[in-house]
């Protein structure tokens, strides 16, 4: 048994867990929740009184949900977030989604729409990747399978994204990101990115236009869900030999509407919260 098929075996016989409310598993559950659904790092003593849980339970669930890199720490070495396994569950989870048919309708149609190859992706780290893709019919397109990464800062979907950040955040990102020039276009100077993420971040979509690959466009609207936070992209690209950057506003609505429709099938058909397992 790998260690990762033995964390709850763990979890389960720690000391105190049966004197304490509550199972553990409930809540490792509650805690992954609790820090999922926080938009930023969360320190274990913030978690215990959220949940309202014994004073060293989340310090102990969260060292060892560390240690099988469920769970990192923050820059700072205080607080969570979540780790690259909780992240390959997340990416999986979009893979297999039962509304995976639905979602390829909605970008097949959009698609059908605007004539050229439309794309859900998401973030994970310092790129974004594409969960789900509809090619254009035209002979010349950009070829970009499901599952490819490219860099968030010199892309639409990935602009998207970073505007998304909090000022402090988007900074931060920018300021350690190595920023090479892919194209002429290339934003590679971190004030101008910067600016331009903020300019972004008002109108409410974002645009390529020759940065990441020399010839294509592309434009990327947020999919965002029922609390307003981002959780991907909705997109399309184009070469400028069929749609200039200067025309790519004119999609912004169709894109908001499939975005829309995106984030609808993200809400869950069951609305019970694990804090209610700790009570």
């Amino acid at each position: 048994m790998s260690k990762t098929d033995m964390i709850f075996l763990v979890l389960a016989n720690t000391g105190d867990a049966m004197r304490e409310r509550g199972s553990t598993i409930e809540r490792v559950l509650a805690i992954l929740e609790e820090v999922t659904n926080t938009d930023h790092p969360i320190s274990a003593s913030e978690i215990n009184q959220s949940l309202q849980l014994p004073r060293s339970t989340a310090h102990r669930l969260c060292s060892v949900m560390e240690e099988h890199a469920f769970l990192q720490r923050h820059a700072d070495g205080k607080r969570y977030m979540p780790g690259p396994k909780l992240r390959k569950i997340a990416t999986g989870v979009l893979g297999h989604s039962r509304h995976r048919a639905e979602q390829h309708a909605i970008l097949t149609s959009l698609s059908n729409e605007i004539g050229e190859t439309c794309n859900l992706s998401h973030p994970d780290g310092a790129e974004m990747v594409y969960a789900e893709r509809v090619e254009t019919q035209w002979p010349l397109r950009l070829q970009l399978p499901i599952g490819s990464r490219v860099p968030v800062y010199c892309t639409a979907s990935g602009k998207m994204y970073l505007s998304s950040l909090r000022k402090q955040q988007r900074e931060r990102v920018l300021r350690h990101l190595p920023l090479v020039r892919r194209t002429a276009n290339s934003l590679i100077d971190c004030n101008d990115l910067l600016r331009e993420l903020k300019q972004i971040r008002k109108r409410g979509y974002s645009m390529d236009n020759q940065e990441y690959i020399e010839g294509m466009t592309a434009l990327a609207v947020p999919i965002l869900d029922d609390s307003r936070r981002f959780v991907g992209t909705v997109s399309f690209h184009a070469p400028i030999s069929r749609l200039e950057a200067h025309d790519l506003d004119r999609y912004v609505p169709k894109l908001q509407r499939a975005a829309r429709e995106l984030a609808a099938l993200t809400r869950g058909d069951c609305e019970t919260s694990t804090k209610g397992f700790i009570n």
